[in-house]
């Protein structure tokens, strides 16, 4: 992430051990995006993402993100985190994968046809996903900055990158916790 602002919400209390669902994330999530004063205090940058890193439920890691017109993540799974994200402002675009990938011992793939899905992620509305899932994310608009809260549990071990080309994707990265602080 390129810029960043840190803050720290209240630890939160264990939920059991087997750590929060996908739907306790996106609970979560679609609170903390409805959480105005929250939101209104996340600085914006023209140039860069920006964040605020918050407790999630349960253990889990949670972002508060900006987006300014046009950023984007390019291609990226969680580390074999599951997670769940929400629109707070503005919109989003999600690009994903809907197949499952090996997560190990393989720098390049040949994806099958009728694997990729797109969505619109307006103010207000959210996903969740597992372990294995694939994404971009980016903000489309020439205008408007876009806020998104994300969830993630176990907290992100990684984040694999990857560059894509027509139906070739290409590990490209893997990135540690140490390099978001």
């Amino acid at each position: 992430m390129p810029s960043s602002v840190r803050s720290s919400t209240p630890p939160s209390a264990a939920h059991g051990a087997g750590g929060p669902s996908e739907a306790d994330l996106l609970g979560f999530v679609r609170r903390t995006a409805a959480d105005a004063t929250l939101v209104s205090s996340l600085p914006l940058d023209p140039e860069g993402r920006t964040w605020i890193r918050l407790d999630g439920p349960g253990g889990s890691e949670a972002w508060l993100i900006s987006w300014p017109p046009g950023a984007g993540t390019g291609w990226h799974d969680h580390g074999g985190s599951h997670g769940a994200f929400a629109t707070a402002a503005g919109s989003l675009t999600e690009q994903s994968l809907a197949a499952q990938l090996p997560t190990e011992g393989w720098r390049l793939l040949e994806l099958a046809d009728g694997v990729d899905r797109e969505r619109q992620l307006t103010e207000g509305s959210g996903r969740a996903f597992g372990p294995h899932h694939v994404h971009q994310v980016f903000n489309a608009s020439s205008r408007q900055h876009a806020i998104s809260v994300h969830a993630y549990y176990p907290p992100l071990p990684m984040m694999r990158r990857y560059s894509r080309s027509g139906p070739v994707l290409r590990l490209e990265q893997v990135e540690l916790p140490e390099e978001w602080a």
